[in-house]
């Protein structure tokens, strides 16, 4: 797989997951696995590594049902809990070395403090050992050997980001996203970008504005992640969307 690229959907839900708790609408109650989401996380799997994109709190599940499960690093989009919720279980990663993650430096910052056992004096033995590198909305950085570029994007107030790794842009909880940006990925092979729900919301975009940024850009093929039960059932919206659009789900491998 040194010149393919092949992307797995570890989950494709917002944060509360579908179902979600207490809810018994058509999604929440379909019996379609595609309709079944965690939390949105992706393994990116190029030249011959594996990065894992965001740790959320259903990290482990989705490890242990994930097609390989073997990690080099892990990109961090933002601070949020559905993004990093499970770093706790990156334990496993860290048993011969401090595994290597890669954010922002408020993420770093913040992690810092929700997580000080990690970085004790003297920590206590088995806790997750983290190796921090900084990176910025403009510059590219190297991860085991591959260029990654950070794309800057808005969640609402909160500037975060999404990242392009080789043929494949990806894109979660963006709300806006500069022209400047939309120039620099307009044509990329592959695109997953989330898309929250039909109805509008604050911070994320809804279907709509999901469909117009993937027309400015005109990827090759698009896959849409992050999405809640406002999305629709799986078989139901997926009639409504352009032949190069697709909805992710749980699983999913796409390979280009």
């Amino acid at each position: 797989m040194n010149d393919s690229l092949q992307i797995e959907f570890l989950g494709t839900g917002t944060s509360t997951g579908v179902p979600q708790l207490r809810c018994h609408c058509q999604v929440c109650s379909s019996a379609d696995p595609r309709d079944q989401r965690l939390r949105s996380s992706a393994i990116v799997r190029y030249q011959s590594r594996s990065l894992l994109i965001d740790c959320g709190p259903d990290f482990r599940q989705q490890m242990l049902r994930a097609t390989d499960n073997d990690l080099d690093a892990l990109l961090i989009t933002h601070i949020h809990y559905d993004h990093v919720g499970g770093i706790d279980d990156l334990r496993a990663y860290c048993i011969d070395r401090r595994f290597p993650v890669y954010a922002r430096q408020d993420v770093i910052d913040n992690l810092r403090e929700r997580l000080p056992y990690c970085f004790a004096e003297h920590p206590y033995p088995g806790v997750p050992l983290l190796d921090f590198t900084t990176i910025s909305d403009n510059d590219p950085f190297d991860v085991c050997g591959i260029e990654v570029q950070p794309i800057p994007v808005m969640h609402y107030k909160l500037p975060i980001l999404g990242f392009r790794i080789g043929p494949m842009a990806y894109i979660t909880d963006c709300k806006t996203i500069d022209d400047s940006q939309v120039e620099r990925l307009r044509g990329i092979p592959l695109l997953v970008i989330n898309a929250l729900r039909l109805q509008p919301h604050l911070s994320h975009m809804h279907l709509a504005e999901t469909l117009s940024v993937v027309r400015r850009i005109a990827p090759g093929q698009a896959y849409q992640t992050h999405m809640s039960h406002g999305i629709g059932r799986h078989a139901d919206t997926v009639g409504q969307l352009p032949p190069n659009v697709h909805l992710a789900y749980d699983g999913l491998v796409v390979t280009l």
